[in-house]
């Protein structure tokens, strides 16, 4: 892993959850891998349209999510650019998924594993903010704290070292794959970014949905529904 996956406030934390008991029944676990999420870099944080942007937010640059609305000009330095710097995936992705029917009946385990290797683990229960700048200033609390109550917590771990720990069977939703077909304790692992394939050599089984480009939160969507009718 390069240095500057490792860079911003974040790269402090430590976590202390463990994410590989077994469920007492089957449940869908969902894991968001290598998600566009992350503090603005320690790099650019002297950029001219970062400050400007922590200016209006009357926050630490360093203390602010990386979004390529408004850093894009800062983030040409940046290894990886084009898929770093999107937070409203993962807003969009955890939204379907904790309002969906699979949620409210207790089946669902949900992971955020970023870019720059941190696993998130989501409590069912939680309520993500509908607004989005609400959405940034909580995932921006949870990056420099680790965790919010009992809803939210991070832990140092690759998406590899994730999913080793998991129970289940493994895919990855990946377009070209094989037909996908739902299992009853499936793991799904679902691109959080907005370009390109997974960074991470992954060795299990590829299916995928449709033959069609889909963005991330409709192939979750998809996932949750398919499970839902099993």
């Amino acid at each position: 892993m390069s240095g500057s996956r490792k860079e911003g406030i974040g790269a402090t934390i430590r976590g202390n959850f463990y994410i590989c008991q077994k469920p007492a029944h089957y449940m869908l676990t969902l894991v968001v891998g290598e998600a566009a999420l992350e503090l603005v870099p320690l790099s650019i944080a002297n950029h001219p349209v970062v400050l400007r942007s922590a200016r209006k937010r009357g926050k630490p640059p360093g203390a602010m999510l990386l979004d390529s609305n408004f850093h894009h000009a800062a983030m040409k330095t940046l290894d990886d650019a084009e898929r770093r710097g999107r937070p409203d995936i993962v807003h969009v992705i955890l939204l379907c998924a904790l309002e969906s029917v699979v949620a409210r009946k207790g089946d669902l385990t949900l992971y955020i594993h970023t870019y720059n290797d941190y696993c998130i683990w989501v409590n069912p229960e939680t309520r993500i903010p509908r607004s989005y700048n609400r959405f940034c200033g909580l995932f921006e609390q949870l990056l420099e704290k680790g965790s919010i109550q009992n809803f939210l917590k991070v832990e140092e771990k690759s998406l590899a070292e994730i999913l080793e720990e998991l129970p289940g069977e493994k895919v990855v939703l990946e377009r070209g794959g094989s037909p996908f077909k739902i299992q009853k304790d499936a793991v799904c692992v679902v691109g959080g970014f907005p370009h390109g394939g997974f960074l991470t050599e992954l060795s299990h089984p590829k299916v995928a949905i449709t033959e069609y480009h889909l963005p991330a939160w409709t192939v979750v969507n998809e996932i949750l529904v398919r499970y839902e009718l099993l």
